[in-house]
C-alpha cells in the first residue's frame, strides 16, 4: 500500500475512530480476571495511542514530502547501481555534450495534490549510477506555437532530508504559486526539474561525490541536466540554469553552484547551513576530509577564481540567514550574495511562501525579463529578449520537441 495515497490516509483516520469506539463500548464490558481485565484495558489504551500517533504521522509526511515510499521510510531504500571514482569534474574526464543522448518517455502524474500539468520519467544515470525518478512541469508558453523554436531556463530543486522529489510540488505548491506571476510577467517562463535526492536509505550523501559510496554531485549536475537537454527545448550553457533547495537542498544548491559555476548561474538555499555536519545523518559531515571539502564556506573561499554564481541564502538566525551571512562577507565579484530574512521555522509553508519572491530573484539575476512577453508583439518584442546574453531565447538547431511526444 502507498505510504502517500489517499487510501492510506483514510485507513488510519478509519483506525483512530475505532480505537476511540472501543474503550466506549468495551471498558466496562471487560469479564474475568482483574489482571485480565486490566490487560484488555491496557490495549485498547496502547491502540488508541499508537493509532494517533501514526494518522498525524501520515498527516505530516504528506503535507512535508518527508518519504515517498515504504522503503524510504524503514531506510532500506538503494538508488545507487555503481560509485565509480569520476574525478574532479565528476564526469570520469568525458565531455558533457559528448555524452549519448538520454531520450526519455514521461508519463503524466495523475495526482491531485501535486497540481496540474506535472509529468515524471524514471531516469538511469549514464554517468553517476544512480537511478531515481525526475519530475518536470513546463511552464504554459513551452508549447505555445510563439515558443516553438525558442529554449527555455530551467531551475532545478533539490528536497531536504529527509525529503520527497514531491515536496516542491505537494508541500510548497510551486506551480501554483508561480504560474500567475508567468502569466503576469514578473516570473520567467522556468522549466521546474525536481530529482530524486534520497538516494541511500537512512544516509544524508551531502550533495557529493564519494567514490564507492555514492555520486550524488554527477547525478544532479551531469545526468539530470543531460536528461533534460536531450528531451527539451534546454540549452546546457550555465546561463540558462539555476539550483534551488530548502533545509539539506538548500546547502546542496548553494554547494552545487559553487563548486560548478559551468553548470549554473545561480542558487537559492532556503534555510540550508554551510557545514554539511549540521546534518546528523551526513556522510559528509561525519568524516573529516569530506566536510572541509562539502562546506560551502569553504569552497567559496577556496575558489581559485570568485565563481560568476548569484546567491540568494534565506532563513532565521543559524537556520540559513547566519551561514548566508558568512557567505555574504566572504563574496568577492562577480559571485553575489542576497540575505533575505524569514519567520516562521523550518517549515515547507514558510518556503512555499518565499516563492514568489525567489522566482522574482532569479529572473533578475540571469537576465530574463522580458523573456515572456508575447511573441505576436513583433520585433521590438524580440530586440528586447535579445539582450538574455546566454542564448536561452536562440533558435535550435535540431527540429524542437513538444511536451506531447515526450509522454508515454
Amino acid at each position: 500500500m502507498n505510504l502517500t495515497g489517499n487510501t492510506f490516509f483514510v485507513i488510519t483516520i478509519v483506525l483512530v475512530v475505532i480505537a476511540v469506539l472501543l474503550p466506549l463500548l468495551f471498558w466496562s464490558r471487560l469479564r474475568g480476571p482483574a489482571v485480565v481485565r486490566g490487560a484488555g484495558r491496557l490495549v485498547m489504551v496502547l491502540f488508541a495511542q499508537a493509532t494517533a500517533v501514526l494518522v498525524v504521522f501520515v498527516a505530516v509526511n504528506n503535507a512535508n514530502g518527508l518519504y515517498d515510499s515504504w522503503d524510504d521510510l524503514l531506510g532500506t531504500s538503494n538508488h545507487v547501481n555503481t560509485a565509480v571514482d569520476l574525478g574532479p569534474s565528476g564526469t570520469g574526464g568525458r565531455q558533457i555534450s559528448s555524452l549519448p543522448k538520454m531520450r526519455q518517455k514521461f508519463e503524466k502524474v495523475d495526482d491531485p495534490t501535486l497540481g496540474s500539468g506535472l509529468r515524471r520519467t524514471k531516469l538511469k544515470g549514464g554517468i553517476s549510477g544512480v537511478e531515481g525518478e525526475v519530475y518536470v512541469w513546463l511552464p504554459p508558453q513551452y508549447d505555445d506555437p510563439a515558443y516553438r523554436s525558442k529554449q527555455f531556463p530551467v531551475v532545478e530543486l533539490l528536497s531536504g532530508f529527509p525529503g520527497s522529489s514531491r515536496s516542491w510540488f505537494r508541500a510548497m505548491k510551486a506551480q501554483s504559486r508561480i504560474q500567475p506571476l508567468i502569466e503576469s510577467g514578473k516570473v520567467a517562463p522556468f522549466i521546474l526539474v525536481s530529482p530524486r535526492t534520497m538516494l541511500l536509505g537512512a544516509s544524508d550523501h551531502g550533495y557529493a561525490n564519494i567514490p564507492g559510496t555514492v555520486n550524488a554531485d554527477s547525478w544532479l549536475t551531469v545526468d539530470v541536466r543531460k536528461m533534460v537537454a536531450d528531451n527539451f527545448r534546454v540549452s546546457l550553457n550555465a546561463d540558462s540554469w539555476a539550483i534551488a533547495g530548502y533545509s539539506a537542498g538548500g546547502h546542496g544548491a548553494a554547494k552545487l553552484a559553487l563548486a560548478h559555476p559551468d553548470r549554473y548561474r545561480a542558487a537559492v538555499s532556503l534555510s540550508g547551513y554551510n557545514d554539511p555536519a549540521s546534518e546528523k545523518d551526513s556522510i559528509t559531515g561525519s568524516d573529516p576530509e569530506l566536510r572541509r571539502e562539502n562546506d560551502v564556506l569553504n569552497i567559496l573561499k577556496s575558489a581559485g577564481k570568485p565563481p560568476r554564481v548569484s546567491l540568494l541564502a534565506t532563513g532565521e538566525g543559524v537556520d540559513g540567514y547566519l551561514p548566508g551571512v558568512a557567505l555574504q562577507r566572504a563574496a568577492k565579484a562577480p559571485t553575489r550574495v542576497e540575505v533575505r530574512k524569514t519567520t516562521g521555522g523550518h517549515l515547507t509553508r514558510v518556503w512555499g511562501k518565499e516563492l514568489p519572491y525567489v522566482f522574482e530573484w532569479l529572473t533578475r539575476q540571469m537576465h530574463l525579463q522580458g523573456m515572456n512577453q508575447d511573441q505576436s508583439r513583433g520585433e521590438a518584442g524580440g530586440q528586447a529578449q535579445g539582450r538574455y546574453e546566454a542564448g536561452v531565447l536562440d533558435g535550435l538547431e535540431e527540429e524542437p520537441q513538444s511536451a506531447a511526444a515526450l509522454l508515454e
